[in-house]
């Protein structure tokens, strides 16, 4: 199968400007995205897409791939699904799956992405996955840069949100859990996603996958024990460059 990633990235981030190109350890964060997306062995290629050249250009001097994209996507799969037809056009080969991997995300980890594709690759009716984590501290289960969400019993999502949810009244670690933005599409499935409006919780909560969710679709979501943490601030930047310290992976960049 053609699987490949896309890492969608842009300076403008309303929480924290030019968030992409802050050094956590001497190297910007898209760098250790890129990186450690790269050490999956199940990816063909691995591919930012952006519309600052300030990161197109980072990239490509890794001897990495970049695409540019148009600077009006306000959502990252709608970025990917312009980057990914581009792809496709400059190979001459179509995609199979895509995986999305956030460029907030420095701390991911290869494995995550097995564990995301794994259920596609198994049930064909699957069209959609994202990795979910369980959240480690009631602060960071009321924090609202952490999207919490909720699953029926087949691990289906049912909702995403900025808010604690389940309510917070009887909720428990445990119970408290988070999206991780690894997010395959199967390839027609994102062209699909890409052709519909966005839609009124989606806008409220500022989360792609609502738009599935509102228009009658389903979210496989995958557990993944993995730790890791996205960065929406500059508090966010100080943890992950504490946790990067220690962090395996970092050790074995190229």
């Amino acid at each position: 199968m053609n699987i490949i990633s896309i890492i969608p990235a842009r300076m403008g981030s309303s929480r924290f400007p030019g968030k992409p190109m802050k050094e956590i350890l001497g190297i910007p964060m898209i760098g250790h995205v890129f990186k450690r997306v790269k050490m999956c062995e199940t990816l063909k290629e691995v591919y930012v897409a952006t519309c600052d050249t300030e990161i197109f250009n980072y990239i490509e001097s890794l001897g990495g791939k970049a695409v540019m994209t148009s600077e009006s996507h306000e959502r990252c799969a709608d970025r990917c699904a312009e980057a990914m037809l581009k792809i496709e056009k400059d190979t001459g080969q179509k995609c199979d799956i895509i995986v999305i991997v956030q460029g907030d995300e420095p701390l991911t980890f290869p494995q995550m992405i097995d564990e995301a594709v794994k259920p596609m690759i198994e049930d064909s009716n699957v069209t959609i996955t994202n990795l979910v984590a369980d959240l480690s501290s009631v602060e960071a289960f009321e924090n609202p840069n952490e999207v919490k969400v909720v699953m029926d019993k087949n691990n289906n999502a049912l909702y995403f949100s900025r808010e604690p949810i389940p309510s917070r009244q009887k909720s428990k670690l445990g119970s408290m859990k988070k999206q991780v933005c690894v997010i395959p599409f199967k390839r027609d499935f994102l062209l699909e996603y890409n052709e519909m409006e966005q839609t009124p919780l989606e806008k409220i909560e500022s989360v792609d996958m609502m738009r599935i969710i509102e228009n009658g679709g389903k979210v496989k979501m995958c557990n993944t024990n993995y730790i890791t943490k996205a960065v929406d601030c500059k508090e966010d930047l100080d943890l992950v460059s504490e946790m990067m310290r220690d962090d395996e992976l970092f050790k074995h960049y190229k």
